[in-house]
């Protein structure tokens, strides 16, 4: 436990230190275990057994560090609306349906009882966008990128969507897609919907932290109210995506309200915050929540937001320092050059 933790310290993109910046409750809870148990098993009595408990200690105050502000503990960053705005109000839907998930009824069912403005859809492929027409009756406006390597993406809105692309930021076979809403009161919003790699077994993480950063750096350079949700195959609390945070000045509306963890369904004891909706601190959070399961390896997750332009003042995104842009910069230079 010591040894994940130090790991999960070093500033690095190899895939088999960055994983443990998932498992930091897991790891908190066993430290937490040991530390309970281990007076009952030995008597403290050596010097040795000393230093192992207090680098037992060291190692729970840094992994609580990371976690704490995700506890309802701690101070939330995005404030909730002031007044009810109907004509301001978006809800959306973000899933990772797994391609290899054929419950698209179950999934349907869900969508029609939250009844989202806007629906990402993370991983569909050509079965997946078939069983999903349907929608388009009630969310007529769409941008569909299905493809069968688990990266494909479908955005399904019921407001109108304008100047919407397919970018293939970092590597190719992996979209993101990039739009303009126009909400019901005619103001206008940006809405960017990602899923980087994550890491896996002999892959890095370059290209990850490549795209996130950029997708950071468009938001901070433009002049709209932006949304930034998907699959980001990240944690919340991680380096990577406190420096995106920095960078693009969005906001996450779970610090201060809890985890709720998205991945993976299968497994309860192993359950990480993978998918992700940043904001604009021009909008103001009305609710989120994470929605039942339907067969996916990932639960869905809504936010219902209110664009409140004359209100961002109130709230404080955390800001980049010169080191953030330079870091920022020689990620996305790796990522690129990878």
């Amino acid at each position: 436990m010591v040894t994940f933790t130090g790991l999960s310290l070093i500033r690095s993109t190899y895939w088999w230190i960055r994983i443990f910046d998932f498992p930091r409750i897991q790891v908190a809870a066993i430290i937490t275990f040991i530390l309970g148990v281990y007076p009952y098993f030995h008597n403290v009595d050596h010097w040795l057994e000393f230093v192992l408990l207090g680098l037992l200690v060291v190692a729970l105050g840094v992994q609580i560090r990371y976690i704490f502000p995700f506890t309802i503990l701690a101070r939330k960053q995005a404030l909730t609306y002031e007044r009810p705005d109907p004509e301001n109000t978006i809800r959306i839907m973000v899933s990772n349906v797994r391609m290899e998930n054929r419950e698209a009824g179950k999934f349907k069912e869900i969508v029609r009882s939250v009844d989202p403005d806007l629906l990402l859809v993370n991983e569909p492929n050509g079965w997946w966008a078939d069983q999903l027409a349907e929608l388009d009756e009630r969310m007529p406006y769409s941008v569909k990128k299905p493809l069968e390597n688990t990266y494909g993406m479908m955005l399904f809105s019921r407001f109108e969507l304008r100047d919407s692309e397919v970018r293939f930021l970092v590597t190719e076979g992996i979209p993101s897609i990039f739009t303009r809403v126009v909400l019901r009161s005619g103001e206008t919003i940006e809405f960017n919907g990602v899923h980087p790699q994550p890491p896996t077994f002999m892959k890095n993480t370059e290209d990850r932290e490549a795209e996130l950063l950029l997708v950071g750096k468009m938001v901070k350079k433009s002049k709209g109210a932006s949304i930034v949700a998907g699959d980001l195959n990240d944690v919340g609390w991680s380096h990577t995506t406190h420096l995106f945070q920095r960078i693009s000045g969005l906001l996450d509306p779970r610090l201060g309200r809890g985890f709720f963890n998205t991945y993976s369904v299968f497994v309860p004891l192993f359950r990480y915050p993978l998918d992700h909706i940043f904001y604009d601190p021009r909008f103001r959070l009305v609710k989120l929540e994470r929605l039942p399961p339907y067969g996916s390896d990932h639960f869905p997750i809504c936010i219902e937001l209110v664009y409140q332009p004359d209100k961002q003042h109130h709230q404080n995104p955390a800001k980049a320092t010169t080191e953030d842009h330079q870091e920022a910069a020689e990620l996305i230079a790796k990522g690129m050059e990878s």
